[in-house]
């Protein structure tokens, strides 16, 4: 299986599945000297981990990382950083109704043509669990990448949408709800909304907006490797995203180039920041924000019709733990593919200059 590995200097390599012993990563390219807080890379690890409150899935995970190599007496030694996540509270059982069922809008059926086999065991390597080894990694990237602040927050489950610019927020606000948006009231209404849908055994889907502060001039690179675009990729590599926006997006469709264009400051900045602070492909110093829709969880606890290995119509209806909306938890991950792409910009912005 190719493609599990992201970054071109600072690369992360995943490994694992949802219900095997454990699920981990390598961290390769990381500098030497860089001093690692594990407590912090803990903390990011409780924002993800499944049964924080009462509107995600109640598996109990710990979610503690365990560092094999790569540290020592606190900081990075420049040697691959290798890790491991243990697996504590499978319920492999609660899958064995799919073992011969193609779940919609899963990756069964996908899995099963590619590679003539599959781990229906909560959908093994594509199951979000994964992505507790992109938070860890994106841990160790932040503290690389310090003085940038990444900040990512709920604005949006369903058709609740927070109709506030971040500049307008108090993003301290955002941890203080279970929605993790830094509005109160959008908040409570989005909680509501989440428990009503879990109710009735459906889903619901939303919107994470992101903004990157204090980002230098100068990060990304021209053509292929815009930043941008490596900002898309990133995020377009999490489970159940289907959308991605910087800067002014979609919207910037609608508007005319003499209201569009950024006009300069003397010294350098701009006056607006339509361009979502990415200019050519390249970081201008201005605020990088950037908006990444989430799909509605697929499995459902409702009885679908789906067909079966031999092509047969079949119904099903999903069991086990799910999460009704995964957007709450999805806001760490945003911050931490972010910061593995800012990271390896970083480096990468380190080697092309003389």
């Amino acid at each position: 299986m190719a493609g599990n590995s992201f970054g071109t200097l600072f690369k992360l390599t995943t490994f694992g599945e949802s219900h095997g012993e454990a699920i981990g990563g390598i961290i390769d390219g990381c500098p030497a000297g860089v001093k690692i807080d594990l407590e912090e890379v803990q903390r990011e690890m409780q924002r993800r981990k499944p049964g924080q409150s009462a509107i995600v899935t109640q598996r109990k995970e710990a979610d503690t990382v365990k560092f094999l190599s790569g540290i020592f007496e606190g900081k990075t030694t420049g040697t691959p950083i290798g890790f491991i996540i243990e697996n504590a509270d499978q319920r492999s059982k609660d899958y064995s109704h799919i073992k011969d069922v193609y779940r919609p809008s899963h990756a069964d059926y996908t899995y099963d043509q590619k590679y003539g086999n599959r781990d229906y065991r909560g959908g093994g390597r594509s199951s979000a669990r994964e992505t507790a080894c992109r938070v860890a990694a994106g841990a160790v990237a932040k503290q690389l990448i310090k003085d940038m602040k990444i900040t990512a927050y709920t604005s949006a489950v369903g058709e609740i949408n927070l109709e506030k610019d971040y500049k307008d927020l108090d993003l301290s606000e955002i941890e203080k709800n279970v929605v993790r948006c830094p509005d109160e009231e959008t908040a409570a209404k989005m909680e509501a909304h989440i428990r009503e849908i879990r109710s009735q055994g459906d889903t619901i889907g939303g919107v994470v907006e992101c903004v990157i502060q204090n980002v230098p001039a100068g990060l990304g690179e021209p053509v292929f490797d815009k930043l941008h675009a490596k900002l898309g990729q990133a995020m377009l590599s999490i489970n159940a995203v289907k959308g991605f926006e910087y800067g002014s997006g979609f919207k910037g469709a609608t508007m005319r180039g003499s209201d569009h264009n950024d006009l300069f400051n003397e010294d350098g900045s701009t006056r607006t920041n339509y361009s979502g602070g990415i200019q050519g492909g390249i970081s201008n110093g201005m605020d990088i924000y950037f908006r990444v829709a989430f799909k509605p969880v697929a499995t459902l606890i409702q009885k679908q019709e789906t067909i079966d290995t031999e092509g047969q119509k079949v119904e099903m209806q999903g069991k086990g733990r799910h999460d009704p909306c995964v957007v709450p938890r999805a806001v760490p991950i945003v911050e931490a593919m972010a910061a593995l792409v800012m990271a390896d910009f970083y480096l990468l912005n380190k080697t092309s200059k003389i």
